[in-house]
């Protein structure tokens, strides 16, 4: 395993990064927009060598749980305790790790064989990927959706993301740009996937580009507004990943790193959707937490209606965990022998967290009253002029006002941020919804059939069979389909 210092120099590779409203980015190891998530990533390798995370991190023969290649139901339970208290430390803000790139390349190597172009696309696959178990190298995905102004674009043919304009014995030659996605100024290769519109040979072309490829300009979102003071912003200072797009201008993609897939994205994403779940859970978890600490810190334990509150977040933080135990308890086994979370559990879980976040953030706020709104900082606290007024204020039940305080901000800064803001418009969303996942779990509810025939035996009588395989075999509905204007219409 590569250690953290490794990873930072590996930063320091010319790449060509921009922040909206901040200009061109010299070295993202040291500018204030990014420099703090890459000590986050560069603290992700270091756990691997502190004792204190060795049974989390680490099989008992030595293999890092992260890039494990799952092959049973007990691989898939402790890569889900190795994500699950990983993703927990960042309040699920940090959700594309190494570990997610490992299961990024899981899945291009599962979607190039069900393609079965040829046993090298196999074979490179497999390689990329236990390279990336090798050496620690960080992938970040993106569907490969292109940006508004191409989707508007007159001629449909001019309407996907990448064009393939040359090819050649080094690869082949990619112009275009593709939408939002998560860390690319953190990631050292970005997967970009099968939404991109490029074709190759009679098959959808996915291609790995490093970061900084020659021609390879990466775009990034405004940073979250906050405040520097890690008091008052002790999340959003440390965990911004920076979503961004990615300008491509005639760069060479070696054919070792061009993979043949299906036009949908799907089988790639099935790792991911499991880690990503995680993710959501963990900030669920984080939530309750807070909840809990802000209960007793407010004096609120023997209040009925924010014991109901309590129990409204166990019951939504319940739901979803019991979703993923059965994923990896009742997995599904891939024609080549991989163990994947069963799609229809993942599928349940999502929909339940995509309807219950907004709530638990609702009764966070709730919760601690107007406290949370006007909870002081370490600076106010050590104002001359305000100092005693505020002890006065916040001070009592076994708590400083400097302790009240702190848990106040951590409160306010996990549900109230425009970090918060910006998950819950990106997360939302990334990758289709409650309406995809509504798709997908008709398409992985594998009993239909069988509950509907059951039924039947109870009628006195013959009855027709049940068959409703349609049901699953519908193909998911297009998400959200761009319609430039008609002429006339501008």
């Amino acid at each position: 395993m590569r250690t953290g210092a490794d990873y930072r120099n590996s930063l320091r590779d010319g790449r060509r990064v921009f922040i909206l409203g901040e200009g061109q980015v010299d070295d993202v190891t040291t500018h204030p927009a990014t420099r703090a998530m890459v000590e986050q990533y560069v603290a992700w390798y270091d756990r691997h060598a502190d004792p204190a995370w060795k049974d989390t991190l680490f099989r008992p023969d030595g293999a890092a749980v992260d890039y494990l290649v799952p092959r049973t139901s007990d691989d898939l339970v402790r890569m889900g305790r190795c994500f699950s208290a990983t993703t927990f430390l960042s309040a699920g803000n940090i959700t594309h790790t190494p570990a997610y790139g490992h299961m990024i390349a899981l899945g291009m190597l599962h979607a190039v064989g069900l393609r079965k172009a040829s046993p090298e696309q196999i074979a490179n696959a497999e390689a990329y990927r236990a390279g990336i178990a090798r050496t620690g190298r960080f992938l970040t995905f993106a569907a490969g959706a292109a940006p508004i102004g191409f989707r508007m674009r007159d001629n449909p043919a001019d309407r996907v993301a990448i064009r393939i304009v040359g090819r050649s014995e080094a690869g082949v030659t990619l112009r275009g740009k593709i939408g939002m996605h998560t860390s690319p100024a953190f990631a050292e290769d970005v997967y970009i996937g099968a939404v991109n519109g490029a074709d190759l040979d009679g098959h959808r072309a996915t291609f790995v580009v490093p970061v900084n490829g020659k021609g390879v300009t990466v775009i990034c979102r405004h940073r979250a507004t906050r405040d520097d003071n890690p008091v008052t912003s002790p999340l959003s200072t440390q965990f911004d990943e920076l979503d961004g797009q990615m300008w491509l201008d005639d760069v060479v993609v070696p054919w070792n790193r061009v993979f043949l897939t299906d036009m949908s994205p799907e089988p790639v994403a099935r790792w991911l959707f499991w880690h990503q779940l995680y993710c959501w859970l963990s900030k669920a978890e984080f939530t309750l937490g807070l909840a809990l600490a802000c209960a007793q810190a407010m004096g609120l334990l023997q209040h009925e209606l924010t014991l109901d509150y309590l129990l409204d977040l166990i019951t939504d933080v319940q739901t979803v965990r019991a979703c993923q135990t059965a994923a990896e308890r009742d997995p599904e086994m891939t024609a080549d022998g991989y163990c994947s979370p069963n799609q229809s559990h993942l599928a349940a879980g999502s929909i339940a967290m995509l309807k219950a976040r907004r709530r638990m953030a609702e009764i966070l706020r709730i919760l601690p009253g107007s406290s949370l709104v006007v909870a002081p900082s370490d600076k106010d606290l050590s104002d001359a002029a305000l100092a005693k007024g505020l002890e006065e204020s916040f001070a009592g039940g076994g708590y400083t006002a400097r302790q009240r305080a702190a848990l106040l901000q951590l409160a306010w800064d996990h549900v109230g941020s425009a970090l918060d803001h910006r998950e819950h418009v990106f997360e939302l969303h990334a990758n289709g919804g409650e309406f995809s996942w509504r798709g997908r779990l008709r398409r992985s509810f594998d009993r239909y059939n069988e509950l509907a025939n059951a039924v039947l035996k109870h009628i006195d009588g013959p009855m027709p069979a049940v068959n409703l395989d349609a049901l699953r075999e519908a193909p998911l509905a297009a998400r959200r389909p761009v319609a430039p204007p008609r002429p006339g219409e501008r």
